[in-house]
């Protein structure tokens, strides 16, 4: 039922007569509640929070909820898009969330179909993605006797939602659809969870609609602006660096501050390193770009974090693939730590200047404190150095012999669609991707916090429906895209034009490299040549333009054929076996110790370090003094 909402009058005299009209008017601007059902009234919220598209799956206990969709989509504004596993229909919403910065849902049902999602919402919150997921759930009454299909999917999720709620009664449906929207959306963003059970979507209520942002939950806190005072140290210590470095994370990209990080990049000359969720905040082509830092960072972005004497981290958590040994990373520097979530500042690395804000805000009050500043060369020299490590460790291209390789595959995708949607599983075809792809902002699409195989393909059709116009590309590798290859179905039913790249050498790719490097090449469990489908067949089964490359002189001719084909297609690129993602930081080591490089020990870090409290010496890993027990 459509709620429609009627302009206040004024104020009316007291005839009894005007009076009668007054009542009328009254009753029309405070209308009584509609009476309708509780799935018909989930549909009602949803549709005021301008939700335009559902992923999800029926089941048994979530039917009232899809009665009442599809009396929604029969109205014409609302698309449900029918994904053929529950995990698969996370993931879309997740990449729907990450490629418009709107909220993603997602349906499941109870049971298995709650527990499917599970994998779904644990990479969303990892990666600080805004979806609401809403799962179908036995009735009231049968609720904790183990009836068929029933999970506690409230209790089983609870470490890894910002909220949950468990729907008793109808009426609070607006409340809680309204409160779950805002706490997916505002602050650090991340999934929640509303299960529904059964009976509750078919009782009839009176119901009130909520409008959004129009409750706040008691207690949460929306973000607030930084403090002048801290921005002022923090500009402090930009001018007084000679070796700085913004280091990019994923709130840039949640906050839509890229443009505030290019100017603030400019205005003081620094080198700019983003994170894998960072990518896009800042353009990678940029002479001030020091591409990605970490296990598989350019060389020169992981030299850069360890010689810099200022480190500005903006909207990054110092995850350990970041990293590397945290006693040896930035060990010169001092660091402003940017973060809309106060529990990551100074989580893993204490700040001099600790900004709790949201990053845009922070990055923008910066830019207006700074206003007038004038023109330094004090960066240059540092500038100079960072320049001469690009030009003496670049990535490393194979020679064109033998098989293909898979950077000459990424490096065709940079050159064929440089402004595509890219998608990517998990493994070593998503570092390659990650060094080589060039993406606008929240153009690049990967699963980083979790790392989860079989992300790539269901995101990618979450975002070719967001953008049904642009090019989306989804790279994947053979053992990955097995784990969510049935969502081929989908794309094929309402013919996404996705294009499937896999990175085809036979392996589970970064588990042979690590097996090679530290398991003495013992390759327990990874090769997947026995039993590995013919790829272009299988898409050809579902529907799907199949396409087989194995010769690079017909790559990038055959890699432009099927992008230009209007359909969805699979492209299986067979790609050398035994090549290997450099460079790499090894476990354990610093950043500047990376494997596949000449050594560099300019930036070699002392490996003991004296106890600030007692002076005895220790190693330099050891976070606590084994003399005094002082924190090191």
């Amino acid at each position: 039922m459509t709620l429609t909402s009627v302009p206040t009058t004024s104020q009316v005299s007291v005839t009894q007569s005007e009076a009668d009209q007054a009542a009328e008017v009254q009753a029309a601007v405070h209308p009584l509640p509609v009476t309708m059902s509780g799935a018909e009234a989930l549909m009602d919220a949803l549709h005021r929070h301008d939700v335009q598209h559902i992923f999800g799956y029926p089941g048994g206990a979530i039917l009232p909820i899809y009665d009442a969709l599809h009396q929604a989509e029969a109205k014409g504004w609302l698309k449900h898009i029918l994904v053929r596993h529950e995990q698969g229909g996370t993931h879309a919403a997740d990449a729907y969330a990450r490629s418009t910065g709107r909220v993603g849902v997602c349906f499941g049902t109870s049971g298995p179909g709650a527990t499917n999602l599970v994998t779904g919402i644990a990479t969303a919150q990892m990666d600080s993605v805004p979806i609401v997921v809403i799962t179908g759930q036995v009735s009231r009454a049968s609720i904790g006797t183990d009836a068929f299909q029933e999970t506690d999917i409230f209790g089983i999720t609870l470490p890894i939602v910002k909220h949950s709620w468990v729907v008793r009664d109808p009426a609070q449906i607006g409340r809680i659809v309204a409160e779950a929207f805002l706490i997916a959306s505002t602050g650090r963003p991340g999934p929640v969870l509303i299960d529904v059970p059964k009976d509750v979507g078919l009782e009839v209520f009176a119901y009130e609609p909520v409008e959004p942002g129009s409750v706040i939950p008691k207690g949460y806190q929306l973000a607030a602006p930084p403090r002048p005072q801290v921005i002022d140290q923090a500009l402090e210590l930009i001018r007084n660096a000679r070796r700085p470095l913004l280091y990019v994370g994923g709130g840039a990209i949640s906050s839509g501050a890229h443009e505030a990080v290019k100017r603030l990049a400019e205005r003081f000359e620094l080198p700019v390193t983003t994170t894998l969720m960072g990518k896009g905040s800042f353009d990678e082509r940029h002479p001030l770009a020091v591409g990605m830092l970490g296990m598989h960072g350019t060389a020169y972005a992981n030299f850069a974090v360890t010689e810099c004497d200022l480190l500005i981290a903006a909207g990054a958590r110092f995850d350990d693939r970041v990293t590397g040994r945290i006693d040896s990373f930035a060990p010169r520097a001092q660091v402003i730590h940017i973060d809309i979530d106060a529990a990551e500042v100074g989580k893993v690395r204490l700040p001099e200047v600790p900004i709790v804000s949201d990053v845009r805000l922070a990055l923008e009050a910066l830019l207006a404190a700074s206003a007038h500043e004038p023109d330094s060369q004090r960066t240059r020299a540092w500038l100079e150095r960072i320049e001469s490590w690009k030009q003496h460790y670049p990535l490393n291209v194979p020679e064109e012999k033998g098989a293909i390789a898979p950077q000459e595959v990424l490096i065709s995708l940079r050159q064929l669609a440089p402004e595509a949607f890219v998608t990517t599983d998990v493994g070593q075809h998503q570092m390659w991707a990650a060094q080589y792809l060039n993406n606008p902002p929240r153009h690049w699409i990967s699963s980083a916090g979790l790392g989860t195989m079989g992300f790539g393909l269901p995101a990618a059709l979450g975002v070719q429906v967001a953008h049904p116009g642009e090019a989306v590309i989804c790279v994947a590798g053979d053992a990955s895209i097995l784990m969510n290859i049935q969502e081929l179905g989908t794309l094929s039913q309402y013919q996404l034009p996705v294009k499937v790249v896999i990175i085809n050498n036979g392996w589970q790719g970064m588990v042979r490299q690590w097996q090679e490097s530290f398991y003495g090449e013992r390759y327990s469990a990874s090769e997947m040549v026995a039993g590995m489908p013919n790829f272009p067949a299988l898409a050809e089964a579902f529907g799907v333009r199949g396409v087989l490359i194995t010769e690079r002189s017909r790559l990038k001719e055959q890699l432009a054929e099927a992008f230009a084909h209007p359909g969805p297609a699979v492209i299986d690129v067979r790609v050398r076996r035994n090549e290997n993602c450099y460079p790499m930081v090894p476990p354990g080591a610093s950043n500047a110790q990376m494997v596949g490089l000449p050594s560099h020990p300019e930036l070699a870090i002392d490996t003991t370090r004296a106890c600030g409290s007692c002076g005895s010496s220790t190693v330099s890993a050891h976070l606590y003094c084994p003399s005094c027990g002082a924190k090191l």
